[in-house]
């Protein structure tokens, strides 16, 4: 009893006699004070008095692959602020490679009784993983949101960013650029949102009359390492250009081509996905297609309050913004838009017309007509 004191009271910064008085209920400690007390309790691990109990923090488990990634940082910032204006506590939880598990941390946070949970690139995506944490979360009817596509039988609602429209415009976007050996390097084979891409990559590639060989797709861990290998090879294979499945793979691809003696963009063009932070300050500057962030993450804290304020939330997948019909406005919202660095450029063998041809079709689309909030923006010199 007393170690715990003494842990919540430098915590929290005040005296142990403070935190006595919280946890045996006695007056003469402000509400802030309190509630400082009882969130740190939550924090440590320590379970709350039965008389405190129906007063417990509000607590929201944030569970990430990892935070090398700059995409996650990102979602987790957006996350983050968007709980604590809501009245709620985020606590981040990473998995690592032979550390702490997900399924770990569920059972963790299911302990700690938090108001709900959100996940962000995990398990659930990958069709081939144990999914049973998922089924003890659904068994508590635990508030809780996945960001992403996830496989069909979960169950819980999901905000995705719209896969098929990112693989159609960076395709689209080497395309007019006249490259015809375009290859796609995605993540795992089971992993869902790199399954909807490379049926999109592929479907669009039928329609326009692009033959895809057998060195056209890789699939890969989501890390520079796997990206550069399998980049290797395509390179090898004399593709043009490449989509890739994150920011990160899209580094390795680059590392790839110059490890061939190839340039980038002059020999191999590439595109990310993702719209990390630092990416226009790689050389050359990363072209890469945007996920809605900020949309994403908010869009997600509001169906998991709504959730624990009681609404009914179906178990549906919501794209946070949509599609633009052809010739749309340039202020229309978009699913997906491409941010232009200077890792593409017109294929050597692109005829004149291809190379400053305009592409205008339904769904999302690339426009520079307005450089005050363009669909593509260049990155600085």
């Amino acid at each position: 009893m007393t170690r715990r004191l003494a842990e919540v009271a430098k915590k929290v910064g005040v005296s142990e006699a403070t935190v006595s008085r919280v946890l045996n209920g006695k007056p003469g400690v402000s509400d802030a004070t309190r509630e400082a007390v009882l969130t740190a309790l939550d924090v440590l691990g320590y379970e709350r008095p039965t008389q405190l109990r129906g007063d417990r923090g509000r607590l929201v488990g944030l569970v990430l692959p990892e935070l090398q990634n700059p995409i996650f940082p990102a979602f987790a910032e957006v996350v983050g602020g968007a709980l604590a204006q809501q009245g709620f506590t985020s606590v981040l939880c990473t998995r690592t490679v032979g550390g702490v598990s997900e399924s770990d941390y569920v059972d963790l946070l299911l302990q700690q009784h938090v108001s709900g949970m959100v996940f962000a690139g995990g398990l659930y995506a990958q069709g081939d993983a144990s999914h049973s944490h998922y089924r003890r979360v659904l068994e508590r009817k635990l508030p809780t949101v996945l960001v992403n596509a996830a496989v069909e039988h979960l169950g819980f609602p999901q905000v995705s960013c719209d896969d098929v429209a990112a693989a159609e415009i960076a395709l689209a976007h080497l395309m007019a650029l006249g490259h015809r050996q375009v290859a796609m390097l995605l993540g795992p084979p089971d992993h869902v949102p790199s399954q909807r891409k490379l049926a999109a990559f592929r479907a669009y590639a039928a329609a326009n009359g692009l033959e895809l060989g057998p060195d056209h797709v890789e699939h890969t861990m989501f890390s520079l390492e796997g990206g550069h290998a399998a980049a290797t090879r395509m390179v090898a294979a004399g593709v043009t250009g490449i989509i890739c499945a994150s920011d990160v793979l899209a580094l390795g691809a680059i590392r790839a081509a110059r490890r061939a003696g190839l340039s980038v963009p002059e020999d191999v063009s590439v595109i990310g996905y993702d719209d990390s932070a630092l990416m226009n300050c790689v050389d050359p500057p990363l072209t890469t297609v945007r996920q809605p962030i900020d949309a994403m993450g908010r869009a997600a804290v509001e169906l998991l309050v709504a959730q624990i304020d009681a609404a009914v939330v179906p178990g549906d997948e919501l794209v946070p913004c949509t599609t633009a019909p052809a010739m749309a406005a340039p202020e229309a919202h978009q699913s997906a838009t491409i941010t232009a660095g200077r890792s593409t450029r017109p294929s050597v063998s692109a005829s004149p017309s291809s190379k400053t041809s305009s592409w205008a079709r339904p769904g999302p689309q690339i426009s520079h007509a307005r450089p005050t909030t363009p669909l593509v923006s260049a990155s600085p010199p």
